[in-house]
């Protein structure tokens, strides 16, 4: 029957989300024997390494992966769109123009811009995707028209990206200490970042899944769906509250990781009946991705290591050229 491959490429998204579990539990135990001299579990008094570094970093690069995930699937689904990403508001680039502006006001040197300002970068990052979203937000006039969310969160990329640039521009000394935020980095994720990731997405999967119903009416067409009873505006406020918050949490912890959010959801998508399981799948393929990324960017190069946000733009962007090479981009 000509539906029958279909229907076994979509069947068992229970299998799917199990094979997805399993494989972030074996990239996860696999993270724990990566670090800096390659291979290799540490004992005895050097095993602080393991749980107190290589953990953390490991759970802590699932979470974020799992954030932008879900992220991506609620801005698909949200704008109708599989190539709209987690950053379509503009919120990466008001992040990036946080850290900048932090670095220039302080006037960091490299050497400074560690671990003890960690806190205070992943603050203002947070705040200033935060406030690019707010800032897409009013110049969009709400939530009352998502085309024109969308062009506003564009416009709001471009300008803010314009200021991030002008910023390094007249304070070059930052350049190196903005690198790894730039191209993403999950070494410095620790048990605090666990705990904030974690928060977030309890917070916001639960969100999104309580609108996966009235985005699968939305891929009928916003007249059908209004016609239908579903309050549009309510549900992308919801929308629009889950995208900036999960995005604003998993950007500020550990930096500008491309193509995850945007990947992911098309992993999975036809293995999902209706959003409520695409939702879910499209979070554990996000972690697994970049737990995998992770794990390239310690391991390929030992003892130095890749920025994890270069890695997922290649992988990610030749998945996606494969795919459209193909015509399966849809």
């Amino acid at each position: 029957m000509p539906g029958a491959g279909r229907r076994r490429a979509g069947e068992s998204p229970v299998r799917t989300v199990l094979l997805l579990l399993a494989a972030g539990a074996l990239l996860a135990l696999a993270g724990l024997a990566v670090g800096s001299g390659g291979w290799g579990f540490s004992g005895g008094e050097d095993a602080w390494i393991t749980w107190e570094i290589r953990l953390p970093r490991s759970l802590g690069a699932w979470l974020t992966g799992a954030l932008l995930g879900l992220a991506g699937a609620v801005a698909q689904g949200l704008f109708r769109n599989p190539l709209a990403d987690p950053y379509l508001l503009g919120s990466s680039a008001g992040a990036a123009l946080g850290v900048a502006l932090l670095l220039a006001g302080l006037g960091l040197s490299p050497a400074t811009a560690a671990w003890s300002l960690r806190l205070g970068l992943t603050g203002a990052a947070f705040v200033g995707a935060t406030g690019a979203v707010a800032l897409t937000l009013l110049l969009s006039g709400g939530v009352s028209e998502t085309l024109r969310l969308l062009l506003a969160g564009v416009v709001v990329g471009v300008v803010l990206g314009a200021v991030t640039a002008l910023v390094l521009l007249l304070s070059p000394d930052i350049l190196q200490a903005m690198q790894s935020f730039l191209l993403g980095s999950t070494g410095y994720l620790g048990w605090r970042s666990v705990a904030v990731l974690a928060g977030v997405l309890a917070l916001c999967a639960p969100l999104a899944l309580a609108c996966s119903r009235a985005l699968d009416l939305l891929t009928l067409g916003e007249a059908t769906a209004a016609s239908l009873g579903l309050r549009l505006a309510l549900l992308r406020v919801a929308l629009v509250l889950t995208l900036a918050l999960a995005t604003g949490a998993a950007v500020a912890q550990a930096g500008l990781i491309a193509f995850v959010g945007l990947v992911a959801p098309h992993l999975v998508r036809r293995n999902a009946r209706g959003h409520g399981a695409l939702l879910a799948l499209s979070a554990l393929a996000g972690g697994a991705l970049l737990l995998g990324a992770d794990l390239l960017a310690r391991g390929l190069m030992a003892p130095q290591e890749l920025p994890v946000g270069v890695l997922t733009a290649l992988l990610g962007g030749s998945y996606l050229l494969w795919r459209m090479h193909r015509g399966a981009v849809a």
